[in-house]
């Protein structure tokens, strides 16, 4: 809506013009009248509409033609005057003025136009059968109106119609020659239609009904006024109503009914509360509202976004598949100028066996919009009404701006959902297979996509201690030497390597010494093509040899050729790397590694008990005395807390990286229960069994059993540190 209105009058002299601005002004005949009335602003608080109103007069003998075309170009609107008692008046409307204005405006954004016949008090008849086919013939012409300057009759009336031309216009909405409504009149209220249709049933029931009454007028409608509603539906038009719900055919019947009696203010606001402007076009403040964001911080949905979507997913999903065939996906995006949703978003996120696009595809593809482009995803969630359907001021508050990631690195913590990992890699290395067996693709599946419609993003959930994260790869480009800032920018780096070109890991250790030796952004080398024959590197330093160098983990062996869905495991890890960037090296490198050294050679010399026969040892010393002395005993509690206080402050780290590997059986360890001490026990028991005459890589089933093995020996362990000192204290006081 505009933030002012600007009213011309014009029109031959003697006819009234000064007359009526200073009657309206002064609410009196004016006993002298100027040539001309200097321009009047009217506050907003006196209007109907709560606008400012700028008045302006035309005088003939003051004013030159030039500077009335200026002000011409300036008007919202134009009054032209004639006086009812004049036909000389009333012919110059048609004969010069509407002409004259014409040619001063353009065709597309014609000014309205107001006809005002004044001193009606001079003559009993009234001027309107001449004036009616001049209104006819001119679409512009909004109204007419006949009043007197003289007893103040219709005057207030006068300049509100005028500001009534321009707030709310007839003319986007409605053709008078064909009396209907236009096509982008049409369509705008279509789509406002299907936001306001909660179930996509095809009907506005009594609840939709009410929701959009509060919506756009603050007020709900009574059950009687509903019926009514509906009860003039039906009697001007066939499928206006089914099954007690208001159809699009008889809402759009409905607005059509408000213009032709005047009442397109009503039309207007409904447009205005949807966000559409003068133009019938979505508003820029409404699709894209303020949202500040510092710099290094990344944007996420929240959890009521994630709500609404889901709502929006349920009810366009019709057959209830978890998935959207290409006529849901379709119906889903009507609210859309345009499909968002390209070919390319089907090899980006999780897709059926049919190819469309699943549930967690669907949340994947809107998270991922979010991350890399937020200022589109406010955009798409403006067409669906986020803020209309949510009650909230605008799309921004579907938004979560993260933390900076300078303060997740000092607290080595962070709450992101979100974590970026740039794939890099040679010509042929296997990086779009790693992308795509990221989405549960295997090799067959991965052949059956055009190049067209390639993705270099893919977009899947992982699991890191039971919390669901989404980790998005971005596939870059191959040449170093032209990396921008954007692809150097992630939460964890992934190199890629292919086992069965000699020349292909010269690459990742370029790529490595030039960009991320010195970073803290953490990295993992994959080895890819797993499956075929490993030929020997013709690199400076072997892959493995390299990683020791640099404190990297060793190159994972990957492989997308098997009959089933690739494992996420490793992609789990790069999660947790994510998550984690503190630990970004390999275990010898850790500060607290030779203290583990240690403590492990220790518990390894002093005795082979489980864990559980020494809790139940210590449980004796208290449970198996009398009374007496478990009561002269209890000053010694004091001390058993500080010892267990000080062994836990001390081995707090370890516990911390080896708790999620104890809460875990050998099936699903790997899968939803990874954290870098995965990378110890891998680094451990691969460094120690690497032989110079055998291949650098185990298979994917000796790592899983050997590190469920060492997981295991490696909790036993700790746990029986802290029961033997607990025992020790507690026999050293006795």
């Amino acid at each position: 809506m505009r933030k002012d209105v600007r009213i011309l009058l014009v029109g031959e002299p003697k006819v009234g013009k000064t007359s009526l601005i200073m009657s309206l002004v002064s609410e009196e005949f004016p006993d002298e009248v100027p040539l001309r009335a200097e321009e009047i602003t009217i506050p907003a608080d006196v209007t109907p509409e709560r606008v400012p109103t700028h008045i302006v007069d035309y005088s003939e003998a003051e004013q030159s033609d030039e500077q009335l075309y200026q002000e011409i170009s300036k008007a919202n609107v134009i009054c032209i005057v004639y006086s009812v008692n004049n036909k000389k008046s009333i012919e110059k409307v048609t004969s010069h003025w509407i002409p004259l204005i014409n040619d001063r405006t353009d065709k597309d954004s014609r000014v309205p136009l107001i006809l005002v016949g004044n001193k009606s008090d001079l003559v009993e008849h009234s001027s309107m059968e001449t004036i009616l086919p001049i209104m006819n013939q001119y679409s512009e012409i909004e109204t007419c109106v006949e009043c007197s300057a003289k007893n103040l009759k219709n005057i207030s009336e006068l300049f509100y119609y005028a500001q009534k031309a321009v707030l709310h216009p007839t003319g986007p909405l409605y053709c008078p020659e064909e009396k209907e409504m236009k096509p982008s009149c049409i369509k705008s209220l279509t789509r406002i239609f299907k936001v306001s249709d909660l179930d996509n049933d095809g009907v506005l029931n009594d609840n939709e009904l009410n929701f959009f009454q509060r919506t756009c007028f603050n007020i709900p409608l009574a059950a009687q006024a509903l019926e009514d509603v509906k009860n003039v539906v039906r009697k001007n038009i066939t499928d206006g109503v089914k099954d007690n719900g208001l159809t699009l055919k008889g809402f759009l019947f409905l607005h059509t009914l408000f213009i032709q009696r005047g009442r397109h203010e009503t039309t207007w606001t409904v447009l205005r509360r949807f966000g559409y402007d003068d133009d019938l076009e979505l508003t820029q403040e409404y699709l894209f509202p303020l949202l500040k964001i510092p710099s290094d911080c990344t944007t996420e949905l929240n959890h009521n976004a994630y709500l609404f979507l889901q709502g929006v997913f349920d009810k366009h999903d019709k057959d209830r598949d978890c998935a959207l065939s290409p006529d849901e996906l379709k119906d889903l995006f009507k609210v859309f100028p345009y499909m968002p949703w390209g070919p390319d978003v089907n090899n980006t996120v999780c897709t059926n066996e049919q190819g469309w696009i699943t549930y967690q595809g669907y949340l994947s593809q809107w998270t991922l919009t979010t991350y890399l482009d937020v200022q589109r995803c406010l955009e798409y969630l403006g067409y669906l009404g986020y803020s209309i359907i949510n009650e909230q001021e605008s799309q921004a508050a579907a938004i979560t701006v993260t933390r900076n990631k300078r303060i997740d690195l000092q607290k080595k913590q962070t709450q992101r959902s979100v974590f970026r990992c740039n794939v890099l890699g040679a010509h042929n290395s296997g990086k779009s297979g790693f992308l795509q067996a990221f989405l549960e693709r295997n090799l067959v599946r991965q052949r059956k996509i055009k190049d067209d419609h390639k993705s270099y993003y893919a977009m899947n959930t992982t699991y890191v201690y039971g919390q669901e994260k989404y980790l998005l790869l971005h596939e870059v480009s191959p040449d170093l030497d032209f990396l921008s800032d954007t692809d150097l920018a992630c939460d964890v780096v992934c190199l890629i390597y292919d086992v069965s070109n000699p020349r292909s890991f010269e690459y990742c250790a370029k790529a490595y010494k030039r960009y991320f030796m010195d970073s803290k952004t953490p990295c993992m080398i994959i080895a890819a093509k797993s499956d075929l024959h490993e030929v020997r590197q013709q690199s400076t330093l072997p892959p493995l040899d390299f990683c020791r160098k640099h404190r990297l983990h060793p190159p994972q062996p990957f492989t997308c050729n098997s009959t089933d869905a690739p494992s996420k495991d490793i992609y789990t890890k790069l999660t947790t790397m994510a998550m984690y960037p503190a630990v970004r090296s390999s275990p010898s490198s850790w500060p607290w590694s030779s203290s583990l050294g240690v403590l492990l050679t220790q518990a390894l010399h002093w005795g082979r008990k489980p864990t559980g026969l020494l809790a139940r040892e210590v449980s004796a010393c208290v449970t198996h005395h009398p009374a007496h002395k478990r009561n002269a005993c209890a000053p010694n509690t004091g001390l058993i807390n500080n010892v267990a206080v000080g062994l836990s402050w001390w081995l707090r780290p370890y516990v911390e990286h080896l708790g999620a590997c104890l809460l875990t059986d050998e099936d699903s360890s790997l899968i939803h229960q990874v954290h870098e001490v995965t990378y110890v026990e891998e680094s451990i028991y691969m460094e120690s069994s690497v032989d110079p005459f055998m291949p650098r890589h185990m298979t994917q089933a000796d790592l899983k059993n050997s590190t469920f093995w060492l997981r295991a020996s490696l909790g036993a362990t700790v746990f029986a540190v802290l029961g033997f000192a607990m025992y020790k204290a507690i026999l050293k006081q006795r």
